[in-house]
C-alpha cells in the first residue's frame, strides 16, 4: 500500500514492468530512494559512480532489451550530469525515463542550494517533461511519462521537490476535476498501416530499378528474415549503418557490411552506383555517403514520419514497422534475374575480406589495433553482446568483428559520445546475466567514466573489457590531419596503467603487447570468470583509413605532416606501408 508520493511513483514504475533503476542517492531524492528500498524485491536500484553513466546505462538497457530504461539523479548537479546520456537516447531513438529531485517546494527559485530548474533544462532532450506538484499528481504524470517514452521512442523526465516525495498520500489535495483512478498503464502500439496505393508505388519503383541497394539501419534489427528475403528478391546488396550492424549476419552473401568512414569499399561503391536506394529503418546521418541527389530513386520505410526524406529525397514512403511492411511488400516484388550489380558487390567483398584478413594478422611491432579486434572476433560466442566507444576503436570493431547468430551490438550512434562503452556493457550484463558481454573501448573513452569499473565489481557483472591503449585521442588526431590539414594538437594522453587500475577495482587483468600472444591472452581472459580487463598496447600511428581516400583528404594529410605534426615521419611510414599492402 502506497503511503507517500514517492511510493506511488515507484509502484507505477513496477506496474510498467520496470525492473532496474540506475542512479546515485542524494539528498534531493531521499524520498524516492526510500521508496525504492521498500520495493527492492520487485525493482532493483543499481548504484553507479557518475550520473552520466546512469543515463548511458538506461539508454543501453533500452537498446538491448527494447524495454523502458530508467535513471535517477538528485537535484542540481546530479540531474545536470544525466544530460549527455539522455541526448544519446534521444538521438538514437531509445525509450528512457529520467527522474530527478528538486529543492523544497517553497524554496524553488530563491537561489537556495542546488536550485536548478531541471524541467526547464531538460526541455530540449525530452518528449515528455513534467514537474510533479504533489501526491495527487504523481500517478497521472508517471503513467504519461512511461507511455510517451515508449510510444515516441524518446526521453521522458519527471522532477519532484524533495519534500513532496515524502508527503503522505493521505494528505493529497485532489482538485475537484481530478477523478481518482482515471489514469491507466495499458500500452497500445500505433498501427501505422501503409495503404495499398503506397505499397504499390514503392513496389513499382523497386521492380523498375536495375541496381537496387538496401540501406538497413537500427529500425530493421527485428526484421532480419524479411530484409534478407527482399534483398534476395531484388538481388540487392545490404549496406549497414553502424547501428544496423546486427540486422543481418556479416557473413551473409547479400551484405557488404558497414558504410561511412568506418565502412567498406564495396558498400560505398554500391551506394555511389545504384539507381534505386531502399532505406529500411535508418537515418544514417552522414549524407555525403548517400548517392548524389538525382542519381537514384528512393523508397523509405520509417516508423517516425518525421524522418521520411530526412537524408535523401524520397519517391515513395512507407510509415510503420519494418518487418510488418516488408511482409506486405514482398508479394508485390518481382524476382530480378540480373545479378550483375550484386555480384560486383560480392566480388568487392571478397577483396575487402582478404584485405581485412591481412590487416588483422599483422605481426608488426608495436602491435596493430586491428589484430586485437581480429583475434577477439574468433572467440566471440554467437550470443555475445558487444559494446564499443566512439573513436578509432569504433572502426576496428565495425570492420573486424562479424555479427552472427543472435549477437547484439551497440554504441553511441548519432551522438557519437565517448564514455558510453562500459556503462552500456554493465547494463547488458544486468539484463542478460548468462550471455558473453564485451566492452571494446579506447583509453580515452574508458578514462572518462573509469569509476564505473566499481559498478561492474559491486554487482559481480561478468563483463570483459578490452581497452585499446594508444595514449591518444586517435579519432580527433586523424580528423585534424585528414579533414582539416592541421597538425595534430592536444590529442596525446597521459599514459595510464589500466591493468594496475583494474586490479585496484577488483578486476582480473591482462596485458597484450606482442601480436603473437594476442589470441592466447584473449582466450585466457574470456575464460576467466567475473570482471576482466585486457589492456592492449597498440601502435599510436595506425590510422583508421576511410574506405576510399579522396584527393582532398590526401592533400590535407600531406599538409598536416609538413606543418608540424609530431612524429610525422613515423606516421608517414605507417600510412605508406598500409597503402602499399592495400594495393598489392
Amino acid at each position: 500500500m502506497a503511503t507517500t508520493a514517492a511510493d506511488v511513483l515507484v509502484q507505477t514504475l513496477i506496474d510498467w514492468d520496470v525492473t532496474h533503476v540506475f542512479g546515485m542517492p542524494g539528498d534531493g531524492i531521499n524520498g524516492i530512494v526510500e521508496a525504492l528500498r521498500k520495493k527492492q524485491d520487485k525493482i532493483k536500484f543499481i548504484q553507479i559512480r557518475h550520473e552520466e553513466a546512469a543515463a548511458f546505462m538506461a539508454c543501453g538497457y533500452a537498446k538491448f532489451t527494447g524495454k523502458l530504461g530508467v535513471c535517477l539523479a538528485t537535484s542540481g548537479p546530479g540531474g545536470i550530469h544525466l544530460l549527455n546520456g539522455l541526448y544519446d537516447a534521444k538521438l538514437d531513438g531509445q525509450p528512457v525515463l529520467a527522474i530527478t529531485g528538486l529543492p523544497y517546494h517553497d524554496l524553488i527559485n530563491t537561489q537556495t542550494q542546488q536550485d536548478v530548474d531541471l524541467d526547464k533544462l531538460f526541455e530540449d532532450v525530452t518528449v515528455y517533461n513534467a514537474r510533479i506538484m504533489g501526491p495527487a499528481h504523481v500517478r497521472t504524470t508517471a503513467e504519461l511519462a512511461c507511455r510517451t517514452a515508449l510510444a515516441y521512442r524518446g526521453v521522458s523526465h519527471l522532477t519532484m521537490p524533495v519534500d513532496m516525495q515524502s508527503m503522505p498520500v493521505s494528505r493529497a489535495e485532489r482538485s475537484k476535476r481530478n477523478v481518482p483512478g482515471h489514469a491507466g498503464n495499458l500500452m497500445a502500439e500505433g498501427a501505422h498501416i501503409a495503404t495499398e496505393k503506397e505499397l504499390n508505388a514503392a513496389a513499382d519503383i523497386l521492380n523498375a530499378g536495375q541496381k537496387v541497394a538496401i540501406l538497413a539501419g537500427r529500425g530493421a534489427i527485428n526484421a532480419r528474415d524479411e530484409v534478407i528475403e527482399v534483398a534476395e528478391r531484388l538481388n540487392a546488396p545490404i549496406v549497414k549503418p553502424l547501428l544496423g550492424k546486427g540486422v543481418v549476419p556479416d557473413d551473409h552473401p547479400q551484405t557488404t557490411g558497414g558504410v561511412g568512414l568506418l565502412g567498406t569499399t564495396p558498400s560505398q561503391d554500391a551506394l555511389e552506383s545504384c539507381d534505386t536506394l531502399f532505406i529500411i529503418g535508418s537515418a544514417f546521418p552522414y549524407i555525403e555517403y548517400y548517392p548524389k541527389p538525382g542519381t537514384a530513386r528512393c523508397v523509405q520505410i520509417e516508423l517516425d514520419p518525421q524522418r521520411i526524406g530526412l537524408r535523401f529525397p524520397v519517391d515513395a514512403a512507407l510509415v510503420g514497422d519494418s518487418a510488418t511492411i516488408l511482409r506486405r511488400l514482398l508479394p508485390r516484388l518481382n524476382q530480378k534475374q540480373d545479378r550483375s550489380f550484386l555480384e560486383t558487390a560480392q566480388s568487392g567483398m571478397k577483396r575487402w575480406r582478404k584485405l581485412l584478413e591481412e590487416r588483422g594478422t599483422r605481426t608488426d611491432m608495436p602491435m596493430k589495433p586491428q589484430v586485437v579486434a581480429h583475434e577477439l572476433n574468433k572467440l566471440l560466442s554467437d550470443r555475445a553482446i558487444i559494446t564499443t566507444d566512439s573513436g578509432t576503436v569504433t572502426t576496428w570493431i565495425a570492420r573486424h568483428v562479424d555479427m552472427r547468430g543472435d549477437m547484439k551490438f551497440s554504441c553511441s550512434g548519432t551522438l557519437a559520445s565517448m564514455g558510453c562503452g562500459l556503462p552500456y556493457a554493465n547494463a547488458a550484463a544486468l539484463a542478460y546475466p548468462n550471455r558473453q558481454v564485451i566492452a571494446f573501448v579506447g583509453d580515452g573513452g574508458l578514462s572518462m567514466l573509469m569509476g564505473e569499473l566499481a559498478t561492474t565489481v559491486k554487482y559481480g557483472l561478468d563483463v570483459k573489457i578490452v581497452v585499446i591503449k594508444n595514449n591518444s585521442l586517435g579519432q580527433i588526431k586523424w580528423e585534424q590531419m585528414v579533414f582539416l590539414g592541421n597538425p595534430e594538437y592536444g590529442c596525446e594522453l597521459q599514459p595510464i596503467d589500466f591493468t594496475a587500475v583494474a586490479r585496484g577495482f577488483g578486476f582480473a587483468s591482462f596485458t597484450i603487447e606482442d601480436p603473437a600472444d594476442c589470441g592466447n591472452i584473449l582466450r585466457d581472459a574470456l575464460s576467466t570468470s567475473g570482471p576482466v580487463l585486457v589492456e592492449a598496447i597498440v601502435d599510436p600511428h595506425e590510422p583508421p583509413m576511410p574506405p576510399r581516400v579522396t584527393l582532398e583528404q590526401a592533400t590535407n594529410f600531406a599538409q598536416a605532416l609538413v606543418s608540424g605534426t609530431p612524429n610525422a615521419s613515423k606516421i608517414a611510414l605507417t600510412v605508406a606501408s598500409d597503402t602499399v599492402r592495400e594495393l598489392v
